[in-house]
């Protein structure tokens, strides 16, 4: 009898796309699991199924990696259609886009907490990405103002972009505790509460109703409303002065 040849192994080479998108899913569950700050690449490649030094085959260090997994999760929220041309009203549509960029917080906490702490406040922060995809995150709520204010809806004395400010300072402010990890809320409460402050006080009629569940918050709420708003326009005065505004 002829003698069998023992069978080759032949090891399978992942395409370079394929094989990034790998390290980036495993990156994401770790960082999930443990957070951006104690997500070390050896875990990552672990995760990954590979060695840790070809990680730096396809990214520069940890950081880019952070960056690019974190770029990568607001292009997914991106693509997925806010919902907001469906809905009729400018405070139920800015209430929508509240409650959704709230939702997105929630859904990724550690994430978030990265682009807050660690990419917002780079120098370069306005030459990346991830500046650019913030404004198309944001760019719906500023749409939704300029029109109200186009149409009359709104009073004319406050800027779009002092508006915006004004609404996503408040997600923020109302998220710290939940992204630190020291309470929790309601992205339906908190929702309510910010697009009722937002609609009452730009209402040129001033005569918006209020909606029963917001009303305890209220107070609570113009008070940060204020506060956010004082703070923003101290850090926007220098620029101002510059410009000669």
């Amino acid at each position: 009898m002829p003698a069998v040849k023992p069978q080759r192994r032949t090891s399978v080479r992942l395409s370079q796309e394929r094989r990034i998108s790998d390290i980036m899913a495993a990156a994401r569950a770790v960082i999930a699991e443990k957070g951006y700050e104690n997500a070390l690449m050896s875990q990552i490649a672990e995760r990954a199924g590979i060695v840790e030094g070809s990680l730096y085959r396809y990214f520069e260090n940890r950081r880019d990696l952070l960056i690019k997994v974190a770029d990568d999760w607001f292009e997914e929220v991106l693509s997925t259609d806010s919902g907001v041309a469906s809905i009729h009203g400018t405070s139920n549509k800015l209430r929508h886009l509240i409650w959704r960029a709230l939702s997105t917080i929630r859904s990724q906490p550690a994430l978030s907490r990265f682009m807050l702490l660690e990419l917002r406040p780079d120098p370069n922060y306005r030459a990346s990405r991830s500046f650019e995809l913030n404004r198309r995150f944001t760019a719906e709520v500023s749409q939704i103002c300029a029109d109200a204010i186009g149409a009359g809806e709104f009073r004319s004395d406050v800027s779009v972009s002092l508006l915006r400010d004004m609404i996503f300072g408040c997600i923020e402010h109302a998220t710290w505790k939940f992204l630190r990890g020291e309470g929790d809320f309601s992205a339906d409460q908190v929702a309510d509460g910010i697009a009722t402050v937002i609609y009452r006080g730009m209402s040129s009629a001033a005569t918006a109703p209020l909606a029963p569940e917001s009303s305890a918050q209220l107070p609570g709420l113009v008070q940060r409303l204020e506060k956010t708003a004082a703070s923003l326009e101290s850090l926007l005065e220098p620029a101002r002065k510059l410009r000669g505004e």
